[in-house]
């Protein structure tokens, strides 16, 4: 009796691991994207507050980028490239409006460690730990409500 072949994902890896690696790296590019254009809508002598952490946001979410992309390459994968384009709201003229973009790609981006958590171990589950708990701290920053389980 033979073992079945797994079947690759659509990112192309058998692994769970390596896959949900994907998956967050992909949500990654796309706060990556996201941010950039809030900061764009900023401004630093304006909103002080909202500029500062719509800049630490772009910060963080370009670093776990970068960090997913050495992992995923770690894994002996090719990492998943980012979209040309992502969709913006219409209307991000306001300050509330920026803040609410930035907290649902808070809570988006806890909900893609979540399955990170779920689907690895070791390491990286400790790493994706870290990850979505800071997503879920900064969401508050941008009004965010407390949750005993964020990204669930």
């Amino acid at each position: 009796m033979s073992t079945p072949t797994p079947t690759p994902t659509p990112t192309g890896s058998a692994d769970p691991t390596v896959t949900a690696l994907q998956q967050t790296l992909a949500a990654e590019h796309a706060a990556v994207f996201v941010y950039g254009a809030l900061g764009g809508q900023t401004s630093q002598s304006r909103t002080p507050a909202l500029y500062g952490a719509v800049t630490a946001a772009y910060t963080v979410h370009r670093g776990r980028r970068d960090e997913l992309i050495a992992r995923i390459h770690a894994a002996g994968a090719e990492p998943v490239a980012a979209e040309p384009g992502y969709q913006l709201p219409a209307d991000l003229g306001s300050a509330g409006a920026v803040s609410a973009r930035g907290r649902a790609l808070e809570e988006a981006a806890a909900a893609t460690y979540a399955y990170l958590v779920a689907s690895s171990t070791g390491e990286t589950r400790t790493w994706a730990i870290t990850a979505l708990l800071d997503a879920a701290v900064r969401g508050l920053g941008f009004g965010a409500a407390p949750d005993r389980l964020p990204g669930l």
